[in-house]
């Protein structure tokens, strides 16, 4: 078995090998210490393959076929490509091309497929398997599934994303809400009352949004209907004497677990519309609508006397892919048309599918 003991090439698999063959000779002569290691290997959690210079695999272990689904009967004798997606065919080259100069490649980041044609992300660590007389005769992978550290990579960014996003809102949002303010002062003192009385309506709509990312489940719990949580978010845009916006319509409380999705939603789109929509001028104006009916949920919100947005002229960023998730977080459907002053916005929602 001088292939398989020579396949064990990890970062320190080899001289903790060399230590423990030299171990069990001094302590049991004549015990067969290569197949004390190939137990070694077939009982790692790691996928230990060996394959020959032509990239045929040779050797196959049992971590292999649960990481691959492979079994060995099906996986040895046949070439490694079997294992890398198409748009990756052009590493093995370069893999096999290092290998015969006797380099060994640490850590590398890939991609490789399993039977059932689904994708992992995986880290290999590759070395050159030597004969007795030190010639370069094939090579041995280990390969470690590292799908949750990416998961995980993905959705710290995603958050990190988000909470970007956020602070350009609030600085984009608080401008706007100076400028509504300034409108209505009359005196420093009046301006500085109502922009505090402004910024605490707009910390509490924003205190909406965090659960998803704090964990708070005792917020989470919290009891509240839908026409509360749509006034807890436009009322840093109200203005003394002057109805900015309407709401009106059926009221029903939310399902704790959906709190956080309709507020995020409707955070975005108050965000949007102060600034760029109906409530970024001092003519603009937001009528909200809601209708239940049995199990379904229709809510519109329209935008009137904006300045006016096309299709052409609307950046899909990551605000709309927000938009987008949301929604399919609540199971639902969100419709928009650009009316001449200003967007109209349907969402639809079953009710049945919040328990």
């Amino acid at each position: 078995m001088p292939a398989l003991n020579d396949q064990s090439h990890h970062p320190d698999f080899e001289g903790r090998f060399l230590e423990l063959e030299e171990s069990v000779r001094n302590a049991r002569p004549g015990h067969d210490a290569a197949a004390f290691l190939a137990a070694i290997v077939e009982s790692s959690e790691d996928a230990i393959i060996s394959k020959s210079l032509t990239g045929i695999i040779t050797t196959w272990n049992k971590a292999a076929e649960r990481l691959f689904g492979y079994p060995a009967s099906e996986a040895v004798g046949q070439p490694v490509t079997l294992l890398i997606p198409d748009d990756r065919l052009d590493e093995e080259p370069s893999i096999l091309g290092r290998i015969r100069a006797g380099e060994r490649i640490e850590h590398f980041e890939t991609v490789r497929r399993h039977k059932d044609g689904s994708l992992i992300d995986i880290s290999l660590t590759i070395s050159p398997i030597r004969n007795r007389e030190g010639k370069i005769i094939g090579a041995s992978k280990i390969a470690r599934d590292i799908s949750e550290r990416r998961r995980a990579a993905q959705h710290q960014d995603l958050l990190l994303r988000e909470m970007h996003h956020r602070v350009k809102n609030l600085f984009a949002i608080t401008s706007s809400i100076i400028t509504v303010a300034a409108r209505n002062a009359t005196s420093a003192a009046a301006l500085a009352a109502d922009m505090r009385n402004r910024l605490v309506s707009l910390s509490r709509a924003h205190e909406m949004t965090l659960p998803s990312f704090t964990g708070d489940d005792a917020f989470q719990e919290r009891a509240m209907t839908l026409l509360q949580l749509l006034s807890t978010i436009l009322e840093p845009f109200s203005e003394v004497g002057e109805g900015r916006w309407a709401l009106k319509g059926s009221d029903f409380e939310i399902a704790a677990k959906d709190v956080t999705n309709f507020a995020l939603l409707f955070h975005e789109l108050a965000s949007n519309a102060a600034k760029y929509g109906a409530l970024s001028v001092p003519d603009g104006r937001l009528e909200i609508e809601v209708d239940v009916t049995g199990e379904a949920l229709k809510l519109r919100w329209l935008e009137k006397n904006g300045p006016g947005q096309s299709p052409a002229s609307t950046h899909v960023g990551f605000g709309t892919r927000l938009e987008q998730t949301v929604a399919r977080s609540l199971a639902g459907e969100i419709d928009r048309e650009w009316l001449p002053d200003g967007l109209c916005l349907t969402l639809s929602v079953r009710l049945e599918q919040q328990p």
